[in-house]
């Protein structure tokens, strides 16, 4: 999560409706063509194999995927895109679900992150949020998103905190479990300890 850095203050909030920058919830009925294999079969932790999804062709493809995303999705050197794609049992389907975290070239920001879970002979775009500084993981079982949180002024490398959400997958959504802010201290690292003398002694 070390590269995640952006301009501004984000954070991470919770909408079963579907809407806004971050679009959780129940499965959406729309569904994204289903991405070409390669001939990587990653396997997840059930021992179950997974397709290697074209993360590249899901993510372009998809139409809740933001345009500004979409724009921004370029190959860093040749083909190699800033894509991390993860595969596992999320949404407690018969196949592993992906979870692919946008990124840029130079930085490492995370610019938005979303779930696909397969539905037949396509994916369905059942999580997103489509922020500056975001990042998705799989932990046992549920998502964790981790947001990078930035107050004015602070540089790109040193925000001023972080909110990691927890979800768990529950009746055909993605429900809030834990939610943690982490506030990081500007103290550590900066400037050297100055060391004091004790006052003279009193005389009387």
């Amino acid at each position: 999560m070390a590269g995640l850095a952006a301009v501004g203050l984000f954070s991470v909030g919770c909408s079963t409706g579907g809407s806004g920058a971050q679009d959780e919830g129940a499965a959406h009925t729309d569904s994204v063509a289903k991405a070409t294999p390669s001939q990587a079969t990653p396997s997840n932790s059930a021992g179950r194999k997974a397709e290697a999804v074209n993360a590249v062709k899901l993510i372009m493809s998809d139409p809740k995927v933001s345009e500004r995303v979409k724009a921004d999705l370029r190959p860093c050197a040749r083909d190699a895109y800033p894509l991390d794609t993860s595969y596992g049992n999320l949404t407690g389907g018969t196949s592993p679900d992906v979870v692919i975290n946008v990124l840029t070239c130079g930085d490492a920001v995370g610019m938005g992150t979303y779930v696909y879970r397969e539905n037949g002979d396509s994916y369905e775009n059942v999580f997103a949020v489509q922020e500056p500084a975001v990042y998705s993981a799989i932990d046992r079982g549920d998502l964790v998103v981790t947001q990078q949180v930035y107050a004015k002024g602070d540089p790109v490398a040193e925000p001023s905190g972080e909110e990691i959400t927890t979800y768990h997958w529950s009746s055909g959504k993605f429900v809030q479990q834990y939610w943690v802010r982490n506030e990081f201290s500007r103290g550590v690292g900066e400037g050297e300890v100055v060391a004091t003398e004790p006052p003279p002694p009193n005389e009387n």
